[in-house]
């Protein structure tokens, strides 16, 4: 491990309207993220005793040292493009309360690192009031989808996603953050499996692009997919291309299709 540290990236503490299609969450539910920096050649979640947050009232809440699991709504993932680990925690209680809330990463040799950020609902409300105003017509925009396959000799190279935006059906700016997996059914895509990641974040930060997925309603993936397969991907809604600025995210309804 040599003289490796566990340092916090970024945070996201969070607001999530939570639409996937027969989910156990409600709707209104909120999250807490921890981005960690790159840790090359060193498992991170080796070096964690513990990661934990803390917000208004008494708010507290674990997040388990473990990868991610669907069924928990709690762990970490991993990203190899750049080799880092982030935590995260879904909780189904609902909206956050207005305030400040830290996250805070134990590691076992003691050290400890934490990130706070605060909390506005303001913005969450406008977005998710808009979006509900017209989530079908969002919903019905996504391409390609199950009732829009992909066109005849589509190929398997640069296939593009494509979907309305709320700056289009209500005139608010927000970004977008595309994921892609192989999968047929919502309970199949795997976040630590990903074909691709339209990650604004990284964009954000080494393109020093403000504007990094602002109001984006498309986007090309640009690696081969493989044939005769069915994917999903789901396009997020936040307010923020920086985690700790973020007050909502959206997770829209995934849309799936299959290759030729």
């Amino acid at each position: 491990m040599g003289n490796t540290k566990i340092q916090i990236y970024d945070i996201m503490a969070c607001n999530v309207y939570w639409d996937f299609k027969a989910s156990a969450m409600p709707k209104e539910t909120h999250k807490m993220l921890v981005a960690l920096y790159p840790t090359p050649g060193v498992v991170a979640p080796d070096m964690i005793e513990s990661v934990r947050a803390y917000g208004p009232n008494g708010y507290e809440v674990a997040f388990v040292n473990q990868k991610y699991d669907h069924t928990k709504f709690n762990g970490w993932f991993y990203t190899p493009e750049i080799q880092n680990y982030w935590y995260m925690v879904n909780l189904p209680t609902g909206f956050l309360k207005e305030g400040e809330y830290t996250i805070e990463v134990t590691s076992k040799d003691g050290s400890v690192v934490k990130k706070s950020r605060t909390q506005k609902n303001a913005p969450s409300d406008a977005a998710v009031n808009a979006y509900v105003k017209n989530r079908q017509r969002i919903f019905d925009s996504f391409s390609p989808s199950e009732t829009k396959p992909l066109p005849a000799g589509a190929g398997l190279k640069e296939i593009k996603l494509s979907w309305s935006t709320l700056k289009e059906v209500a005139n608010l700016d927000a970004f977008y953050v595309t994921r892609v997996a192989a999968a047929s059914t919502s309970r199949e895509f795997d976040g630590n499996n990903l074909a691709f990641f339209d990650n604004i974040y990284y964009q954000r930060l080494v393109n020093n692009d403000p504007k990094a997925g602002q109001n984006r309603n498309q986007v090309v993936i640009p690696k081969e997919l493989k044939p005769k397969t069915s994917y999903g991907y789901f396009v997020e809604i936040t307010d923020a291309n920086v985690g700790g600025e973020a007050n909502y995210c959206i997770f829209q309804e995934h849309q799936f299709f299959k290759t030729a």
